[in-house]
């Protein structure tokens, strides 16, 4: 019921955020949006985000969707399902269709910081940057962390609680 209720309040929040809605996007809670201007947030049919305490049992955050340059973007494919999801883009992350992400699951294809400690000082958010790639049909299990440059091939599966950084080919598992 309160999934119903606020559908207004979402469809109203992703179109001030520059997020078309879709009808058959099941949200639980109200994301948020950071959208940077010139960016792109794309999401296909059939997305199901929870972000409240009690839409899963294991309990959640909030579900974020940021960009932070005018050239990135986030594109999310059709039948993906999330629970306290956060995905941060400086240049571009893409989700592919058929996916499932677990709660709490961070995904941020940039460092945030220079890693030379001098130049954290110096430009404290010029870190580098590379696009993540998530294929269709993966599985990736709660608090798992896809770091920047990753690209995790078509129907893997990426373990609870693991650090992707690299290539991960399809059809395969990676845990640790």
């Amino acid at each position: 019921m309160r999934r119903i209720l606020s559908w207004p309040l979402v469809v109203a929040y992703c179109r001030l955020n520059g997020v078309t809605p879709h009808p058959s996007w099941h949200i639980f809670g109200l994301p948020l949006i950071q959208r940077y201007h010139g960016s792109t947030i794309t999401i296909g049919a059939h997305f199901d985000a929870r972000s409240f305490y009690g839409a899963n049992p294991l309990g959640t955050r909030r579900t974020v969707l940021a960009t932070r340059t005018a050239d990135a973007h986030i594109t999310i494919g059709r039948n993906v399902g999330t629970t306290g999801l956060v995905v941060v883009a400086e240049s571009g992350i893409t989700i592919g269709d058929n996916v499932k992400i677990g709660n709490a699951t961070t995904i941020v294809d940039t460092d945030f910081h220079p890693l030379d400690p001098a130049q954290r000082f110096i430009n404290p958010n010029d870190g580098r940057a590379k696009p993540i790639i998530v294929e269709n049909d993966v599985f990736i299990g709660m608090n798992a962390i896809i770091l920047k440059g990753s690209h995790i091939g078509a129907r893997s599966i990426i373990g609870g609680g693991a650090v992707v950084s690299g290539k991960i080919p399809p059809d395969s598992i990676a845990v640790g």
